[in-house]
């Protein structure tokens, strides 16, 4: 059994290295400190991610330097309305030569997959996307093809632009972990920007990033999870966040009586106390704070709450309604 000091060395020294890694993809992108402390707690807990911004705001690059840092694959998919599920997961293919059948792998077959706007695939192409996410696995004719891990899907949407798109349904969202709203850099961040690629392109910054973290230590950090301990209370707030979006009457927040059409499901529980103890372990602590919960719940929560057409017409925010539980639930 492992001992609490041992333990706690462990946490340690994980969160050294994950700020050597944040510090390392820091020596490219300016800012979005915030989006690779998400992807980072996406890894640890093994949830996908879908990430929500104009395009220009270095989602690309951030996932391509992350995927350097820790020595692992990364394929970016670009959907597209014509796209099939063999471009996604592969096919058989017929050799005549030999009447014979041999499998090409698609994209999917990788680490880290950027399905850059996901949104504009037609159903059955994002099915096959989002299966291949819950189960980790596809099956190409009559063979079972495991993904190798790590394994993280990060899907973005372009949330301005509407046209010829295919949006995702409420069920099938509810199967990324994390939805990260991505805003603009500040004027001084900016500034850097312009400082700093303005010699060359990203890609000519990419070569220098060194590996920071292996695979293999990602897989032993994941095995830390278990151990991070959340008191009964810090559970009992998760859980008491999770229903309001479901019973805001029940949880005394009468201000929010018939905004909310569906609320997020059990399923969210589980990842908003998986994610905070992700977030307390980059921290370097072996306990869950509530700070924790208010930090992650709206990542988590944000798209599994479906406002009706009075709260739309209001003009709220799924975030405004998360942001209005968070201040009315009793934290511990």
């Amino acid at each position: 059994m492992t001992s609490i000091a041992q333990l706690d060395d462990r946490l340690s020294g994980f969160s050294r290295l994950a700020t050597n890694l944040t510090d390392e993809i820091g020596r490219v992108l300016v800012g979005q400190e915030a989006m690779v402390i998400r992807l980072l707690i996406g890894l640890l807990s093994g949830g996908h991610i879908l990430l929500e911004g104009v395009p220009g705001l270095a989602k690309t690059l951030t996932v391509r330097l992350l995927a350097r840092c820790i020595n692992t694959g990364f394929s970016r998919i670009q959907f597209t309305p014509d796209m099939l599920p063999a471009d996604v997961i592969g096919t058989e293919i017929f050799n005549p030569s030999d009447a014979t059948y041999s499998v090409k792998q698609g994209p999917i077959f990788s680490n880290l997959i950027l399905a850059d706007e996901i949104n504009r695939a037609p159903a059955k192409v994002q099915a096959s996307l989002l299966e291949a996410m819950q189960e980790r696995q596809v099956t190409i004719g009559d063979q079972t093809y495991v993904f190798p891990e790590p394994f993280l899907v990060l899907a973005t949407q372009n949330p301005i632009e509407q046209e010829g798109t295919y949006p995702l349904p409420e069920a099938q969202v509810d199967r990324f972990m994390l939805k990260i709203k991505i805003d603009y850099p500040s004027r001084d961040e900016e500034r850097r920007i312009v400082d700093r690629m303005g010699d060359g392109t990203a890609s000519t910054h990419i070569d220098d990033v060194n590996t920071v973290i292996e695979p293999q230590q990602i897989a032993e950090a994941r095995t830390l999870l278990n151990d991070v301990f959340a008191d009964e209370k810090v559970r009992d707030y998760v859980v008491d966040v999770v229903r309001a979006t479901r019973d805001p009457i029940g949880a005394g927040i009468k201000e929010l009586q018939g905004l909310i059409e569906v609320g997020a499901s059990p399923r969210a529980t589980i990842n908003l106390l998986k994610a905070a103890k992700a977030h307390a372990l980059l921290q370097g602590r072996n306990y869950v704070t509530p700070h924790d919960v208010k930090t992650l719940a709206p990542d988590v929560l944000r798209h599994r709450v479906v406002l009706s057409y009075e709260a739309e017409a209001e003009g709220k925010s799924s975030d405004d309604i998360v942001n209005t539980i968070l201040d009315s639930i009793l934290v511990p």
